[in-house]
């Protein structure tokens, strides 16, 4: 299942499991938040409704991105100014959209059979 989210002024499509770097967002690394701001959702070619829809996502980290110069300059009237920035980020894990759980990967036969016989060991 996948779905778009607005935060920070942008869009994001996401999925369970997916980690996106969006605009600070308050808390602290290992709190999860919850995206209220969910545009469309569906899976596959069927869309889902969304009202009442909302996106978990963890944090993982506070961060801070690229450095960009800014420099002005008027020419022949000896004005220059060069400044850096660098723009906070907040790192997110998406844990589930709309309260599903990501689909966890099925086991293969093989280990299957093996974990019965090790147990009785």
């Amino acid at each position: 299942m996948f779905a778009i989210v607005r935060t920070g002024g942008k869009q994001y499509r996401v999925a369970a499991g997916d980690k996106i770097v969006v605009e600070k967002i308050a808390g602290d690394a290992g709190s999860t938040v919850q995206l209220s701001d969910v545009l469309l959702a569906g899976e596959g070619s069927e869309l889902k409704d969304v009202n009442g829809l909302t996106v978990a996502a963890e944090i993982i980290a506070q961060a801070k991105g690229e450095k960009v110069i800014v420099f002005k300059k008027r020419r022949r009237h000896n004005y220059r100014r060069r400044n850096g920035h660098r723009q906070q980020h907040t790192i997110l894990k998406i844990l589930s959209i709309g309260g599903e759980q990501p689909k966890a990967k099925k086991a293969s036969k093989k280990a299957e059979a093996e974990a019965p016989a090790a147990a009785e060991a």
